[in-house]
């Protein structure tokens, strides 16, 4: 599985806007917000939120055309087409 890193403005800003299709999986880093929209996409999404020790506290589902904030600041954000990874909350991830 190929895994895509929005780790500067520009790939942040576009993410998976547009795209038809998506069996990726997208991270992104180096995050001055945690807010999400999927406007202009064209398929669900899975979105998890993880904290400085890599644990996820959070995770939604969102349809195209959807906005959501969590409660938290996250240090990186996993977006994936929805149902592509089984990730829970409280599970850990390692960055290397």
């Amino acid at each position: 599985m190929k895994i895509i890193y929005a780790d500067t403005f520009f790939k942040r800003l576009i993410g998976l806007m547009g795209k038809k299709d998506f069996s990726e999986i997208m991270v992104f880093t180096d995050l001055k917000d945690s807010s999400i929209h999927t406007m202009f996409m064209r398929f669900e999404i899975d979105i998890y939120y993880i904290d400085e020790n890599g644990i996820i506290f959070d995770k939604i589902s969102l349809k195209p055309w959807k906005f959501y904030r969590p409660k938290k600041q996250a240090k990186y954000i996993i977006e994936t087409k929805k149902g592509l990874l089984k990730l829970n909350i409280n599970d850990k991830l390692d960055f290397i």
